[in-house]
């Protein structure tokens, strides 16, 4: 059983959320690019020698932070979504850095991205790997 709106019965709790969720993407990446240019300058442009660790180190602090604020990233946020647990509940900080370390190696690994796009284009709540394997899904926000 779970506290999440029934995609039969609530469908425009699911609609478009693949779609919106790259969008989020794009959004959340150019955010982190920025902020990566920006430490960069701080730096002296030293930061620009250790751009791809950077990325991902200011990545994850993005995507944890604001998970565990407002449940969703900025992106997200953007495009009208919002993550939530099976029993409805918004992410606290031990979920947001599970479904963020879930995410990055799915990033590693090309084919478990793959994997997890499929199922978000062909699951009836939209979810991708990270999302089945914790119980967590992205819907509308309270349509």
């Amino acid at each position: 059983m779970t506290a999440l709106p029934d995609p039969d019965y609530h469908p425009q709790f699911y609609q478009a959320v693949a779609s919106k969720r790259l969008l989020a993407w794009v959004i959340d990446s150019i955010i982190i690019t920025v902020l990566c240019f920006g430490v960069s300058l701080a730096t002296v442009f030293v930061g620009f020698f250790f751009w791809p660790i950077l990325f991902l180190v200011l990545g994850f602090a993005y995507r944890v932070v604001t998970l565990a604020n407002d449940s969703a990233t900025w992106g997200m946020r953007f495009s009208g979504i919002e993550l939530r647990d099976l029993s409805g509940h918004r992410f606290d900080l031990r979920l947001a850095v599970l479904h963020t370390s879930g995410y990055s190696i799915s990033l590693m690994m090309p084919l478990l991205q793959v994997i997890s796009v499929v199922m978000m284009l062909t699951s009836s709540r939209g979810q991708g790997l990270t999302d089945a394997f914790l119980g967590t899904v992205a819907l509308n926000k309270r349509v």
